[in-house]
């Protein structure tokens, strides 16, 4: 399970699997939540961090990007296509305005998926960029098959069901739990992308839509048990020209276009300009920012 960083002279280098870490490091956890950030060595950062799952494509690629213009350290979260993560912290350092003294951009790869392997995550993505500050997480993954949405016979698979609420839900959880530590130290913004799903009943599948609606439920909650340190917020996306979006055909595409007061579909810029608010944002918390060009009104 690599991970991948720039040095400051821009060679690619690759941490080891996290298991690995935590044999060699008594302060990275496989489990539970990971031990809170400690300034023993030296001070906090001034520059802020994000970690921005699901960030080699799509929004999370949008949101690094985003972020690395406004002056922000990042580190992306990838499943699976290590060239693809590479390419995108490359991009990252070519767009960050603060000097390349220091390692600012990193990529790990984790199943966010699996509990076990999200506290690893948040440890190493502190790690790649060697302090302990973190502000920001995006928690931007999420999982859905396509099926019709009118059609109860086509949206009774369990598998569909576990796989959604284990990613739309649970996986939002554990790494909110899992990150809580830095983000109390920093006073930051735990952020998720949640969708217009679970506002108006529509979406890829009815599993789709009754968990992304959990998953909202759950961002109010985790804002009543996180404060008054951190914030928590999400953003609902209508249907985004994203490449899971560019699966439908043109004319649903236009449909919705149509069916919207702006006549316009939300870009992956758009939203992350509302991620960038809710990151800056000190006194909104609990909230879920719908952002469809007005089509859920």
């Amino acid at each position: 399970m690599p991970t991948i960083c720039r040095s400051p002279s821009g060679s690619n280098k690759h941490w080891p699997d996290h298991s690995i870490l935590a044999q060699n490091n008594p302060r990275v956890s496989l489990s539970g939540s990971p031990p809170p950030p400690s300034h023993s060595k030296k001070a906090m950062s001034p520059v802020p961090t994000a970690l921005i799952t699901a960030g080699s494509a799509g929004l999370g690629a949008a949101t690094a990007k985003l972020f690395a213009r406004n002056g922000y350290n990042v580190v992306i979260n990838y499943a699976g296509d290590t060239d693809r993560a590479g390419a995108v912290v490359r991009e990252l350092e070519s767009l960050s305005p603060l000097p390349a003294d220091q390692q600012r951009f990193g990529a790990v790869k984790a199943d966010l998926a699996n509990k076990l392997e999200t506290p690893g995550l948040v440890r190493r993505a502190v790690e790649v960029l060697g302090g302990d500050r973190l502000d920001v997480v995006f928690s931007n993954g999420g999982w859905t098959r396509l099926r019709n949405i009118a059609d109860l016979d086509e949206n009774v698979d369990e598998d569909d069901w576990d796989r959604c609420f284990n990613m739309n839900v649970k996986s939002h959880l554990f790494l909110m739990h899992a990150a809580r530590p830095y983000l109390d130290e920093a006073e930051g913004a735990f952020i998720t992308t949640a969708s217009l799903a679970g506002v108006k009943v529509s979406g890829s599948s009815l599993a789709y839509a009754v968990t992304k609606a959990a998953q909202i439920h759950l961002v109010k909650g985790l804002a009543i048990a996180a404060g008054p340190k951190v914030r928590v917020n999400s953003v609902s996306p209508g249907l985004m020209l994203t490449d899971w979006g560019l699966q439908f055909p043109e004319e649903k595409q236009q449909a919705a276009r149509d069916r919207t007061p702006l006549k316009r579909l939300a870009t992956v810029e758009d939203v992350a300009d509302q991620v960038l608010c809710f990151a800056r944002s000190r006194s909104v918390t609990g909230a879920n920012a719908v952002i469809d060009g007005g089509l859920s009104i």
